[in-house]
């Protein structure tokens, strides 16, 4: 059980994170606020708490992975950079700027920080269970992680990688599924109905917690148990219900700002907000 004092650093570096992405998109004047909001509980467990990355921290070749699949939060992916120390935070305001660093989507061949290019969706779990393949092979004590978005499990690639997964016990894999309930053409209700998840990717042979994606405790315990031994030698997915713009009350559960700008007024509320 993670120590109440360190949920509080945890929740204080989830405000911090949501100011930034809002601030970014706000100078960038385009953005995807929405799913960006929705996934700062998990990005802020995975580098703060299980990794405890910084800087120098992605140039080790003994660490955790870390794939944002669901591309189209990168401000989220940035923030948390910066958080961390990984990245200058002054170059947040260069997000999706001519020669800027920052694309809309995550560009390793402009970041390295950036564990791998994303946003043509259904890719990142494929590359998360390659790199969880050389660990398990390899013998070595760390977890390749996968953030995905519920939209973006409509993709065939990624059932392709669940069945290759748990067929063969890739115990290394962690899949987080930032589930808001909402994808770019609309609710997952009207574009392809998956849910109820659990069952099916129990049957694919992956150990499955469900929890509270906006409540940092259950986040670090989820993500605690799926990087031990405690759920055996099977691959590992983390249900985290989600809202979608959580955290600023004018975006919450709309489908309307996967992707939207976010004006000076709106930055000043959503600020108010998130900052208390």
């Amino acid at each position: 059980m993670t120590d109440q004092k360190d949920i509080e650093k945890l929740e204080a570096s989830a405000r911090r994170i949501r100011a930034h992405i809002l601030t970014q998109i706000n100078a960038a004047g385009s953005g995807h606020p929405g799913g960006s909001m929705s996934c700062v509980e998990i990005l802020a467990a995975l580098f703060s708490h299980r990794a405890a990355a910084g800087a120098g921290w992605f140039g080790r070749n003994a660490r955790d992975h870390v794939i944002l699949s669901k591309g189209h939060a990168a401000p989220a992916l940035y923030a948390t950079f910066a958080e961390v120390g990984m990245i200058p935070e002054a170059e947040l305001r260069t997000l999706r700027q001519l020669g800027s660093r920052l694309q809309g989507h995550p560009d390793r061949t402009r970041l390295p920080e950036v564990e791998m290019s994303t946003g043509s969706l259904g890719q990142g779990l494929s590359v998360s269970l390659g790199i969880a393949l050389a660990l398990k092979l390899r013998k070595e004590p760390f977890y390749s992680y996968a953030i995905l978005g519920d939209g973006e499990i409509n993709s065939g690639q990624i059932w392709e990688a669940i069945a290759y997964a748990g067929a063969n016990r890739i115990d290394r894999l962690v899949a987080i599924l930032d589930a808001n309930g909402i994808q770019n053409d609309g609710r997952i209700e009207e574009v392809l109905e998956l849910r109820p998840y659990a069952p099916k990717l129990e049957a694919f042979g992956w150990a499955v917690r469900e929890f509270d994606g906006q409540n940092m405790a259950e986040v670090v315990d989820a993500v605690d148990w799926a990087s031990s031994d405690a759920p055996g030698d099977k691959p590992r997915f983390l249900i985290a219900h989600t809202t979608k713009g959580a955290g600023v009350s004018f975006m919450a559960d709309r489908a309307d700002w996967h992707s939207h700008t976010v004006s000076d007024e709106q930055l000043k509320a959503g600020l108010e907000e998130v900052m208390g």
